[in-house]
């Protein structure tokens, strides 16, 4: 974050090329350079010259592999949201950086509204939740807890849309 409140960090712009690369890469990052070349309308050159300088600007923060979430005997999601009465901004130190350290925890958000936390959650069961539940209210004083368990995955997607890039 920048010094300086009012500082806006320069916008990195991307144009078509780079739009195809990116969708190419969210799809599957273990393309070859030609491959994604090929598909984004360049040749290999230009292309891996595009590829590292999105990394460098922090457009590809990193790559990944994503795995099965039922294979991996964690297939039960809950959607936990918190509210607290404590507000300060030691507290919420303390929290984030106590919650960032559940594994369990895949996702963690401050919420405007009246919801001040929203975390994904991924268990195998109701009584791996409990133990994570239990971990919560044991970091801190919460004035609510309330957890919805997905009944199915709609939809799943890590990839970004990216006809919004400037």
């Amino acid at each position: 974050m920048p010094a300086n409140p009012g500082f806006r960090e320069r916008a990195f712009l991307v144009d078509a090329f780079d739009r195809k690369i990116l969708e190419c890469l969210q799809e599957d990052a273990t393309l070859s350079v030609a491959e994604v070349a090929e598909r984004a309308g360049l040749s290999p050159s230009p292309c891996w010259r595009r590829i590292r300088r999105l990394e460098e600007e922090g457009v590809i923060r990193r790559r990944v592999v994503l795995l099965d979430a039922a294979k991996m005997n964690v297939g039960v999601t809950v959607f936990v949201t918190i509210r607290t009465s404590r507000h300060s901004m030691e507290w919420a130190e303390r929290f984030c950086r106590a919650v960032s350290q559940i594994p369990e925890v895949l996702e963690f958000h401050r919420m405007s509204g009246s919801v001040d936390y929203l975390l994904r959650v991924v268990v195998p069961d109701i009584a791996a939740y409990d133990g994570v539940y239990k971990r919560l209210i044991e970091i801190a004083d919460l004035f609510d807890v309330s957890s919805s368990f997905s009944m199915e995955q709609i939809k799943y997607t890590t990839a970004l849309p990216t006809a919004y890039a400037p």
